[in-house]
């Protein structure tokens, strides 16, 4: 490489790119970086169907609306199951049906929640209306559905195909009902795409982003 004259006065440019050559090179990278990271995330593909929810139930939400498979045609939803006096692990899935919905909108993605109780015979609209209100759900996000009790168990069992327990007494009133964690992932037509944990870091990070893909799986169309 030819060597510059013995003379030569690097100009202001020249002398303050060797000064800070280092820096110039980090913001370099750094911005780099930013503009390349959307095309390095990985997107994941619209889950596959596994199958469809029956479609003849009747039901009723907290503000006794009714819910029947017509009620959320065309919409991507989750659903989780719950019932209001559980001891054990229902805390944790409302919480994260609370977080999922808290997400979605203010990611502004249009998924809706749906928290079936397990136990129908106790929630009744008015009960889930209470519950629905402790922990501050948008009516027009997220309902909390209840009905007939042979109704709601053969959803849940046959529809969903979960499993739910029999009513067990802990101590005096307190009873448990056994009952899946997992949520699940309905499309606009009722079909079940997947079931995921209530994990922050895991499933519930999972489920978002299936979601999203599903719900732009259904605007493309």
């Amino acid at each position: 490489m030819p060597q510059p004259p013995p003379d030569f006065v690097p100009p202001p440019w020249l002398r303050f790119v060797r000064r800070y050559i280092w820096v110039i090179a980090f913001v370099l990278g750094a911005a780099t970086l930013t503009v390349i990271r959307p095309m390095l995330r990985h997107v994941p593909e619209p889950p596959p169907v596994l199958f469809t929810l029956p479609g003849d139930y009747a039901l009723v939400d907290h503000l006794e609306r009714p819910f029947t498979p017509a009620t959320l045609e065309g919409e991507v939803w989750v659903a989780g199951f719950v019932f209001t006096s559980c001891p054990s692990s229902c805390p944790a899935v409302t919480r994260a049906m609370s977080d999922l919905a808290d997400r979605f909108a203010r990611t502004k993605v249009d998924v809706k929640m749906v928290s079936f109780t397990v136990d129908p015979e106790r929630d009744t609209p008015e009960v889930l209306a209470r519950y629905a209100s402790t922990v501050g759900a948008d009516p027009d996000q997220w309902r909390f559905v209840t009905g007939e009790p042979d109704t709601i168990l053969k959803l849940v069992g046959e529809g969903f195909r979960l499993g739910v327990g029999e009513r067990q007494t802990i101590e005096g009133d307190i009873y448990d009902i056994a009952h899946s964690t997992k949520l699940a992932l309905v499309d606009g037509e009722g079909q079940i795409r997947g079931y995921y944990g209530i994990e922050p870091d895991e499933g519930l990070a999972e489920i978002y982003e299936r979601a999203d893909r599903v719900l732009q799986e259904q605007k493309s169309r």
